[in-house]
């Protein structure tokens, strides 16, 4: 599905003459602060600093290529590198970049920001000073100075794997709270009436958030008890941490007949501890994750949980910044798009 309106704003490149300007000073005075001389006053640097915040400008570290604003690459941050999800979304992008005839060659610059958008905002800048034609982020969670610097970056932007109320440009991905609000539906009807939830201590990682945010949705228009819920370790919870967590919410409330877990990792980690218990799976509890890792079909018992198309995300991400950068060199803006990636409950024998 795709959604296209040309209602925000348009990006305009930030030069160090913009910056000159707004500090009142000249151009190589602004080149020499940046480079941290000792010839530029500490007043006038700060002044400058100061003016490099407020307009979101970034160094220029390819001044080459300027000419010609062809640098050869495009960016994209994913959380992490060891997550099997991302790491097909990273392949869905190099391919189709690869199978493209509209990227002339263009290779990706990856970047993971480790679940946190401190991170990512210095990665933004960093990538941001080699000056990609494009630029992809996971989610839509960013700090104040990351949006500043990615709105006026100048370059295509495309958010994925998240439907952001605010978007930056260009969107791909899907409401991780819908999809999470439909796999406790598919218990519901399974026969589970007492469903409790295990996910991540912070909301640093966004996409988990929204997940029991739809849980939480679920349940309470479904009329379920609420609030048996397990927060359980720093996101990305690991396979070790999902054991412990299901043993804590059957500590807490014995009752519970079905979890859903943040992700097949940690749903796998909740199936092995209930093996080591001798508690059946799905006759004890039924085990749900999130995501459709490996493992979830692999392990025994095989886990119910949510495909979300990985790799179809990162192609259909690389194939729309594709068209917009096209669209750049072409010398119109293509208008930004949200485009609408699929989800299905998987069922397996978890549940």
């Amino acid at each position: 599905m795709s959604h296209a309106s040309d209602q925000r704003p348009v990006a305009h490149t930030r030069t160090m003459a913009d910056v000159a300007r707004r500090a009142g000073v000249s151009t190589m005075t602004v080149s020499r602060a940046l480079r941290d001389s000792a010839s530029v006053a500490s007043g006038t640097r700060a002044r400058i600093l100061q003016a490099v915040d407020e307009l979101g400008y970034v160094l220029d570290q390819s001044a080459g290529s300027l000419s010609s604003k062809r640098t050869g690459f495009v960016a994209a941050l994913i959380p992490s590198i060891n997550n099997s999800n991302f790491a097909d979304t990273a392949r869905g992008i190099t391919d189709a970049l690869a199978s493209s005839v509209a990227s002339s060659g263009l290779q990706l610059l990856l970047g993971y920001t480790d679940y946190t958008v401190e991170k990512e905002e210095q990665l933004i800048e960093s990538m941001l000073r080699r000056r990609p034609e494009g630029i992809i982020v996971t989610g839509g969670s960013h700090t104040l100075k990351a949006r500043r610097l990615l709105e006026r970056a100048g370059i295509p932007v495309v958010e994925m794997w998240d439907l952001p109320p605010a978007p930056l440009g260009h969107v791909v991905g899907f409401s991780n709270a819908a999809a999470a609000e439909a796999m406790v539906r598919f218990l519901h009807a399974r026969g589970y009436r007492r469903i409790g939830f295990i996910g991540g201590t912070t909301n640093r990682d966004t996409r988990g958030a929204a997940r029991r945010t739809g849980y939480e949705a679920a349940v309470a228009s479904l009329g379920l008890p609420e609030g048996r819920v397990i927060s359980f370790g720093a996101p990305p919870i690991s396979v070790k941490q999902g054991g412990e967590a299901i043993v804590r919410l059957l500590e807490r409330w014995p009752d519970v007949d079905a979890a859903l877990c943040v992700s097949d990792l940690s749903a796998f980690g909740a199936v092995m501890e209930c093996r080591r218990r001798g508690w059946d799976v799905p006759g004890r509890i039924a085990i749900a994750g999130f995501g459709d890792f490996e493992v979830a079909s692999a392990c025994y018992p095989s886990i119910t949980t949510v495909g979300v198309a990985c790799y179809n995300i990162g192609h259909q991400t690389a194939g729309l910044l594709l068209r917009a950068i096209e669209s750049g060199r072409a010398g119109t803006e293509l208008p930004a798009e949200t485009l609408i990636t699929d989800y299905q409950v998987i069922a397996r024998e978890s549940t």
